[in-house]
């Protein structure tokens, strides 16, 4: 059931982003931004951002242009951490990365050009939100993807390689390269509600606990997953000396870190009623896909 609620959003979020793509001017990088951002992944970030939605009863339509962006952000991240000067990885998805497929310098431009999209997205005249929800999502997006958010964390994975680091220290690392997005992802259906400040802010830190949950799904992949449905190589975190929380506490003791956590965010959407059934799910998968 999961599986097709996953695979369902994904195809939504394709054709509004081939939609999208279709009316601007054709450039030289086009193919190589949608095959970064196309058909690829399970786009668990958008179904997480749709089913947050459900707590606050928003209609998906609203969301559409939310989602796209934080799959273009995604994608980019994504296309950039695989470049050699970074964690120098060939295949991506299933398939080979986009510096394998186009070459670095293109895979370069075409990430830059994934994260200019996401904000000509939202700032969009046919997204329906208002002029200060707009502003208001774009300041957070800004924050979350450069050097305080997802470019800050991936900085700090480089750096902290064979490096003995606390668990502070790793937790800060993931929060930033992941949570950061996941923290997007809740907090702007709560701006969409137009919902109070602290309530904001609730659902935003819920969300970093929810992309920690994520990241700990990786590694745990990253051990025990197959090429075949992970999509990429595994157990390479292990060779290059990544700082994980599993490299620090063990991977019994990072299990069982991970399932307190996930009870943790259970706990707080229970208040939520059945309108949190889907995210519920959703947070289930994540750790389940492992166990």
């Amino acid at each position: 059931m999961i599986e097709n609620k996953l695979k369902k959003n994904a195809k939504n979020i394709d054709r509004f982003l081939l939609g999208f793509l279709k009316k601007q001017k054709n450039s030289l990088l086009i193919k190589p931004m949608k095959y970064g951002v196309i058909s690829g992944g399970k786009k668990i970030r958008s179904t997480i951002i749709f089913d947050t939605g459900k707590i606050f009863k928003i209609n998906k339509k609203k969301l559409i242009n939310i989602c796209a962006a934080v799959e273009c952000i995604h994608s980019y991240s994504l296309i950039h951490d695989d470049l050699p000067c970074m964690d120098n990885d060939s295949t991506r998805r299933g398939k080979p990365s986009t510096h394998k497929k186009y070459g670095e310098a293109t895979a370069v431009l075409a990430g830059n050009s994934l994260l200019t999209l996401a904000f000509e997205i939202i700032s969009d005249d046919k997204n329906t939100l208002s002029l200060k929800q707009k502003n208001e999502i774009i300041s957070l997006l800004s924050n979350f993807s450069g050097h305080t958010g997802i470019a800050g964390g991936q900085e700090l994975d480089l750096k902290f390689e064979k490096k003995k680091k606390s668990l502070n220290q790793i937790i800060d690392m993931q929060k930033k390269k992941t949570g950061k997005l996941f923290n997007f992802c809740l907090q702007t259906t709560a701006i969409v509600a137009n919902k109070k400040k602290n309530i904001k802010k609730e659902f935003g830190r819920l969300g970093e606990d929810i992309g920690l949950l994520f990241q700990l799904a990786d590694d745990f992949l990253d051990i025990h997953g197959s090429k075949k449905i992970v999509g990429k190589p595994i157990k390479k975190d292990g060779k290059k000396g990544k700082s994980t929380l599993i490299n620090l506490m063990g991977y019994e003791k990072a299990v069982k870190y991970a399932n307190i956590l996930k009870k943790k965010i259970l706990l707080k959407l229970k208040k939520h009623g059945k309108n949190a059934n889907d995210l519920s799910d959703t947070i289930k998968f994540i750790l389940e896909r492992n166990f």
